[in-house]
């Protein structure tokens, strides 16, 4: 049987990449050449279905490293990710109208900059669900003061990371109410370590550019520098991104408590239960796994783990299907699949290719905003989410597929 994959040489490491039938632009390639360039990397690079441009490096990329890791390539939302649970409750269950259900999820998880702490939240009689997020935050308390005080030059974030555990952030972080093909109703919701990841990456990408220059070391491009394995600098990084994973992990968790808590104290929905396991998955991330019969640093830059048997989730863009997967494992992937549909232009090009009147017409039928401030977000900003999976089937197989009803954008 043939490689399902695009196999790359390069004047580095070859490039598997999973994009037969998907936009594969030379920007993309280009990049995947200048990492495929350094020395450390691990047998090859392997590119997903929804790759594009990114910063530091490609998103939608797998690189595996052998004493070295890549800050920039990891990037600075640490440890973004999924969650989606499966509710006890059918689509004959939900009221005709959901603007209600929008509200809801708008008032029990704060969104953009808001937090906890500051603003309307804190007014509002809500803080029986700041309540979990503070709990979950005794489990993270002890790393962070270690951070702090190793690290007092990492300029702490505006808002305290206790305060924005169980909100969403902005971009393209969403909340969404989705059916299955069985008419059975999920919650599912994309978002990451917030600003204290942000704040950590940030300062470990600096650091790494300012030792490959003290050492007199070169790189394709600035964003490529690296830390080098068994150096102070390598340690409290793959410890401080550990913990910033650990902090999106429960930050997820802690908004579907809520917003499940939420919906089962209002009169909106009859009552119901969770009636499968969560799933919660990192996308943007680093790993120590064996590969090729060696230990390797796995970066997962929009992309998730699937091993055989691993549950993950893809999600398309507002107005198009999601999907609940189980990984095949394979290992030509480093065990990987893609993370989503991919963008296929920049923000600024779908603001300027985009209207109001298009963007409407393109999430016609789903409770969401439908205004200037999410046009880059629209449907048509992003790659088809259908070939997208079309070209990765020996990556994962499709155990449900989901459409929204009701999407809250960062």
């Amino acid at each position: 049987m043939s490689p399902t994959y695009l196999e790359i040489e390069t004047a580095g490491r070859p490039i598997k990449a999973w994009v037969q039938g998907v936009a594969f632009d030379p920007g993309t390639q280009e990049q995947l050449r200048q990492t495929a360039l350094l020395p450390f990397i691990h047998h090859h690079l392997a590119a997903m279905p929804d790759c594009h441009v990114g910063k530091g490096s490609t998103v939608g990329s797998v690189i595996p490293t052998q004493g070295a890791i890549i800050p920039a390539a990891v990037g600075v939302d640490i440890g973004c990710g999924m969650v989606a649970v499966r509710t006890s409750l059918k689509a004959t269950d939900l009221p005709d109208h959901l603007g209600p259900v929008r509200d809801l999820f708008e008032q029990v998880v704060p969104v953009g900059q808001g937090d906890w702490a500051t603003g309307p939240f804190a007014k509002m009689g809500l803080q029986r669900f700041r309540h979990r997020g503070e709990q979950r935050w005794k489990q993270l308390a002890s790393d962070y003061q270690w951070l702090c005080e190793a690290y007092p030059a990492i300029e702490p974030p505006r808002i305290a990371p206790v305060s924005q555990v169980g909100t969403l952030g902005g971009g393209n972080h969403f909340v969404e109410l989705c059916l299955d093909e069985s008419d059975r109703v999920w919650i599912m919701l994309h978002s990451g370590s917030r600003g204290i990841g942000n704040r950590i990456g940030t300062w470990f990408i600096e650091a790494a550019r300012q030792e490959i220059a003290r050492q007199g070391l070169q790189v394709p491009n600035r964003d490529l520098a690296f830390l080098s394995e068994g150096t102070g600098l390598f340690g409290d990084y793959v410890r401080a991104v550990d913990w910033a994973q650990r902090y999106a992990y429960n930050n997820r968790e802690v908004m579907l408590g809520n917003l499940v808590q939420a919906l089962q104290e209002s009169h909106l929905l009859p009552p119901f239960q969770l009636d499968m396991e969560v799933v919660n998955c990192h996308h943007n991330y680093i790993a120590q796994e064996s590969h090729y019969g060696e230990s390797v640093w796995v970066t997962r830059k929009g992309a998730i783990r699937a091993r055989e048997g691993d549950y993950g989730i893809i999600p398309g863009s507002m107005g198009a299907r999601s999907f609940i997967v189980r990984g095949k494992g394979n290992p030509e992937s480093f065990h990987s699949c893609s993370h989503g549909a991919g963008r296929i232009m920049s923000r600024g090009e779908a603001k300027r290719r985009f209207t109001v009147t298009d963007h409407q017409q393109a999430t016609a039928g789903i409770e969401c905003r439908k205004d200037e401030g999410v046009i880059d977000e629209t449907p048509g900003a992003y790659k088809d989410i259908q070939a997208v999976m079309a070209a990765q089937q020996d990556l994962v197989e499709i155990v449900h597929t989901l459409r929204q009803v009701v999407c809250v954008k960062g």
